[in-house]
């Protein structure tokens, strides 16, 4: 099987609309060059040479992908305009997609990474096995709060103090939270007099900072189970974008507004 020829096909099938075929009902399509191609595997088995189906593919450095666990609007935008027909939830869940990626941009990726990866292990921002938006995330709440770090006693990784105080640091990554709210441990809260939820957005820039008393989050959303859930619309008001009640609190304003989303910061700067 001809790549090259796979990939013509793919452009020659986007030339025109497919309106009157059922090539909609398809479960397999296949990505082509540019971002906004794609062709019914049914189709390209008919039209490339040698080509048998999702597992010759495979072999030829052709990925999975479940259509639902893809964001972007390309391919239901192309198969709208393809099909003439909405691209429904319920059918989004049967396609997979199937696309070559770019090996060598992917592998230069990897080596930059790990070039960035070493300079926050040297600047000790990572320290151990969690996730990078974890750790940098509480670097942020360490640098902004003046917090101390060590061993934890009662977990594994660390705890936070000020002032022979505990923090509890709950790190939030994506652009928007989950509408089931951000989940802590209660024997953690517990544990601790303060709450400090970090939220950063997926370019790793400071959204949105939430301090909580920890008797506070006991007393108000404490119910049954060993976990707790905090909803935007139950602690949006100590959001630091709305609240000046904790804002005493940071010890690095320099580092607060540095980090921050340019939004986030626009709000608080004048506090400082």
């Amino acid at each position: 099987m001809d790549v090259e020829e796979l990939f013509a096909q793919i452009s020659v099938f986007c030339e025109k609309t497919h309106g009157s075929s059922d090539y909609d009902r398809d479960d397999f399509f296949v990505k082509g060059k540019e971002p906004e191609e794609f062709a019914p595997l049914r189709y390209l088995i008919k039209k490339v040479d040698g080509l048998e189906g999702a597992l010759q593919l495979t072999s030829n450095g052709f990925i999975y992908e479940a259509c639902d666990f893809i964001t972007s609007e390309v391919f239901p935008s192309w198969f709208e305009k393809q099909f003439s027909r909405k691209l429904t939830q319920k059918f989004v869940k049967k396609i997979t997609l199937l696309q070559k990626p770019d090996d060598q941009l992917i592998l230069n990726s990897i080596e930059q990474v790990n070039k960035f990866y070493e300079t926050l292990r040297t600047h000790k921002i990572l320290l151990n096995g969690k996730n990078l938006p974890v750790q940098l995330g509480e670097w942020y709440v360490r640098s902004i709060f003046g917090l101390k770090q060590k061993k934890s006693t009662s977990q594994r990784g660390f705890d936070f103090i000020s002032n022979d105080v505990r923090i509890e640091v709950k790190v939030s990554w994506n652009d928007n939270s989950s509408p089931k709210g951000i989940k802590i441990k209660k024997t953690l809260v517990d544990l601790s007099d303060h709450c400090i939820i970090i939220y950063l957005a997926k370019n790793f820039m400071i959204r949105e900072i939430c301090f909580l008393d920890s008797e506070f989050i006991l007393r108000k959303f404490a119910g049954k189970g060993h976990t707790v859930f905090l909803k935007d619309n139950e602690v949006s008001s100590y959001f630091f974008s709305k609240s000046t009640r904790h804002l005493d609190k940071v010890v690095n304003s320099v580092a607060l507004l540095k980090y921050a989303s340019p939004t986030l910061a626009m709000k608080i700067a004048e506090h400082f």
